[in-house]
């Protein structure tokens, strides 16, 4: 079964689906007031994630330290990109990737 990748105005859906009409009923379920910008066929079954175009890159669990600096920040989103920084290094942008990202996934 071919994976699509479905862009609407206020998501990105990567879902398997028989063919691109079955892709769109996938999308106007899920999200029926979002409109469909774009519908892609992606060449092979698998999604892959660059970690460096995230800007997470090195041998350090970014996650753990995103959860830690949230964690010492009581949720304060501000504060633990601040902190991030700090601990890692980071610029501005990959800090702010990083810990909305593990915000996300309910630090």
């Amino acid at each position: 079964m071919p994976l699509f990748e479905v862009e609407t105005d206020s998501h990105i859906i990567i879902t398997w689906a028989d063919n691109e009409d079955a892709a769109r009923d996938v999308v106007q379920d899920a999200y029926p007031h979002d409109e469909m910008i774009r519908l892609t066929r992606r060449p092979r079954d698998t999604w892959v994630i660059s970690k460096g175009v995230l800007g997470i890159a090195g041998s350090s669990d970014p996650c753990s330290t995103a959860r830690d600096c949230l964690s010492k920040a009581a949720g304060d989103k501000v504060h633990a990109i601040r902190l991030y920084m700090q601990e890692t290094g980071s610029d501005l942008e990959s800090a702010r990737k990083v810990v909305e990202s593990n915000m996300v996934m309910g630090w």
